[in-house]
């Protein structure tokens, strides 16, 4: 073991120094990639093979018509396309948990918790991602009135279909790296319950705010056109990020509930 929490620090470093120069993660959100992925090769091959799996398709994602997607998007949104380090803790944070808790704990359900929040946080992305680009406007998944592309909660179908797609890779990626069968279907089953998890709770509970100058809603404090924004409704303290971690944990406790009835 300590052999490859050696390998995975080295190889964590590499990964997350390109990422950086790529822009992809900001210092800080390296730094705290570097400790997930290290947490996650601690516990084998398997979990890091995971994780770098989810790393290479989310970051392609996001970068894909990068441009496109922050014009879309600046005036909603509150953190660009670079991940700082409370982002890969909300995305990464929970597996590399499950991951060292594999050392010492019954392995099925460490699994099960990984498989199913790193499951989320694809299904997440995936979507998130994709239904960015839409040619139609998304709409609010309780109302199913439309919203500003970027809004908390909004869903477009391509998203939607790209959000299953992205639960189901990691329960296929799980299987390939021989998981059990019956954990990596548990995994892609937490991880689609997780994505719907985080549109309900992004429309619902978190933090809402609307600009008085132009009337657009936003989750930033102060909005593009230069005025502070005031809060409308939401939980006051439940960012994007909270949203992301209540993902997770709802992916993961869907997936242990699945995986331990066999």
């Amino acid at each position: 073991m300590i052999a490859r929490t050696a390998v995975g620090f080295a190889l964590a470093c590499a990964i997350s120094l390109v990422a950086w120069r790529a822009r992809a993660l900001s210092r800080s959100g390296a730094l705290t990639a570097i400790i997930v992925g290290t947490a996650a090769l601690a516990a084998g091959w398997s979990w890091g093979a995971l994780l770098f799996a989810f790393f290479v398709t989310g970051t392609a994602l996001s970068r894909a018509q990068r441009e496109n997607k922050l014009r879309r998007t600046e005036s909603v949104v509150a953190k660009g396309g670079t991940r700082d380090a409370v982002q890969v803790l909300a995305n990464g944070g929970l597996f590399a948990l499950a991951a060292l808790a594999s050392l010492v704990a019954p392995a099925i359900a460490c699994m099960a918790i990984g498989g199913g929040a790193l499951a989320a946080a694809s299904a997440d992305t995936w979507g998130t991602e994709v239904g960015t680009l839409s040619s139609r406007s998304p709409r609010l998944i309780t109302t199913w009135r439309r919203v500003a592309t970027g809004t908390s909660g909004g869903v477009t179908i391509v998203g939607l279909l790209a959000s299953v797609a992205g639960g189901v890779f990691v329960g296929v990626m799980a299987w390939l790296v021989h998981w059990p069968p019956h954990v990596a279907v548990a995994a892609a089953a937490g991880g689609i319950a997780g994505a719907l998890a985080d549109s309900f709770a992004g429309a619902v509970l978190q933090s809402r705010r609307r600009c008085a100058r132009c009337g657009a809603l936003t989750e930033r404090a102060v909005h593009t056109c230069g005025d502070v924004t005031q809060r409308i409704g939401g939980i006051p303290w439940l960012d994007n990020d909270g949203v992301n971690l209540l993902a997770g944990l709802t992916g993961a406790a869907v997936a242990l509930m699945l995986a331990g009835h066999r």
